[in-house]
């Protein structure tokens, strides 16, 4: 246990080079080649958590001043996705949903129950989640770690029925997306997507990027489109001219720089990804095998960031006019990019379809984090969790992105009280 949380708190930096290392020399890489590759994408994932981390530096005091502007007066903050993890790691069933998780993962390669490699472990914590969600409720050790199994096992099939679909539309052969908080929504934004289709009026309506810089020019590319978005926040925010310029050239920097540390991280995957195919072609005739990724390499595509960067006003207007929603978005708006992955990939790149799908799923993130909030809550205070100053009540949209998870949570928790 002790180990296994030492080397996790390395972050996903870290833990993914070793993998990697590992994994290629599995597959009879040299060890110089996967060495390598492993600390490309290690400093690929550094870039991106880089990038992720400016965008937060600065929406995040623009979200807050917009809450005082406009008198945003919710009861729970959102202090980000590390709420989640700790709730993960608040029980003593890690180290057995690791094992629990690996071990599936095998029977089901071996079985043709799955085509994903999952090797992104430093996530195994979603599972985990789903685990202290339902020991919680239930006080069973033993019903939290079936219940990480059974999410497991939901989030591996739905990585492999999204698979081709992210294949295609961000350009990763043989990856595929076994993100908890992520593909736990494509179904439902597939779902929609069809349900447009049949709408009036609503297929005519296509704003994909290629149409919004024909249309638009120079003030339809990615890096012009950052700066205006920014600009529009930094306005929404009150701010001062100054400030909105600053916080302008910082979105537009976030369009340019996010896709080329993607980039870097992909330099490194590919040789993997293609010796993975080798291997299992040689030792396996005729199965085909995806590497299960972290979701962070499809959040440099310029309409995941767009989309992100115009629903912050959004979620941040649906906090106050949602009826019964306490969560004030905060933190976790930087994370955007990786909620609006799915509404993105399902409308193909459709922005307008995008933004509808992506609003009645933040819709449905803001009711779940405030729901949870008792819950996070609880085990933070007992965890010894960081509280922001004045905060009482704890929760994030990263745990409310959750949606397998929380369902799961809430079954367990019906079952507990009949039983």
């Amino acid at each position: 246990m002790f180990v296994l949380n030492y080397i996790l708190n390395m972050g996903s930096s870290v833990v993914m080079p070793i993998i990697i290392t590992v994994l290629g020399l599995i597959l009879g890489q040299k060890f110089s080649k996967a060495f390598r590759s492993g600390l490309t994408i290690g400093i690929g994932f550094i870039g991106i958590n880089l990038v992720i981390g400016l965008m937060g530096d600065f929406v995040s005091p623009a979200a807050q001043a917009m809450v005082e502007r406009f008198d945003l007066n919710l009861s729970v903050v959102d202090v980000g996705w590390p709420v989640s993890s700790t709730i993960a790691f608040a029980t003593q069933i890690v180290p057995f949903v690791f094992i629990v998780c690996f071990l599936l993962n095998i029977i089901m390669l071996a079985t043709n129950m799955t085509k994903t490699l999952n090797i992104d472990i430093w996530n195994y914590w979603h599972f985990i989640l789903t685990g202290s969600l339902v020991q919680f409720a239930t006080g069973s050790m033993i019903a939290g770690i079936i219940a990480s199994g059974i999410t497991f096992i939901l989030i591996m099939k739905m990585a492999d029925y999204s698979a081709p679909i992210v294949q295609e539309y961000f350009g990763l052969p043989g990856v595929s997306l076994p993100h908890t908080e992520t593909v736990s929504w494509a179904p439902l934004m597939m779902i929609l997507d069809k349900l447009y289709d049949k709408i009036p009026g609503f297929k005519k309506i296509n704003l994909d990027g290629e149409n919004i810089q024909k249309k638009f020019g120079i003030f339809g590319e990615p890096i012009v489109l950052g700066l205006i978005l920014g600009a529009g926040i930094g306005i929404l925010a009150g701010y001062e001219v100054n400030a909105v310029v600053t916080l302008a050239v910082n979105m537009s920097a976030v369009m340019f720089i996010l896709p080329r540390m993607v980039r870097i991280l992909m330099e490194g995957l590919m040789p993997l990804s293609e010796d993975a195919k080798k291997f299992m072609a040689k030792k396996f005739p005729g199965k085909e095998v995806n590497i299960g990724m972290d979701a962070a390499i499809a959040t440099g595509s310029p309409m995941v960031i767009s989309a992100s960067l115009i629903m912050i006003p959004i979620t941040l207007l649906l906090a106050f006019i949602l009826p019964g929603n306490k969560l004030l978005p905060l933190v976790d708006l930087a994370t955007l990019p990786f909620f609006m992955i799915w509404p993105v990939v399902a409308s193909k790149g459709n922005l307008f379809r995008a933004l509808v799908s992506g609003t009645i799923m933040m819709i449905a993130i803001l009711y779940i984090g405030t729901d949870l909030a008792p819950t996070a809550t609880a085990i933070a205070e007992a965890t010894h969790f960081a509280f922001p100053e004045g905060a009482s009540a704890v929760s994030s949209l990263d745990i409310g992105a959750h949606l397998v998870p929380y369902i799961i949570y809430k079954i367990g928790e019906f079952l507990s009280m009949l039983f």
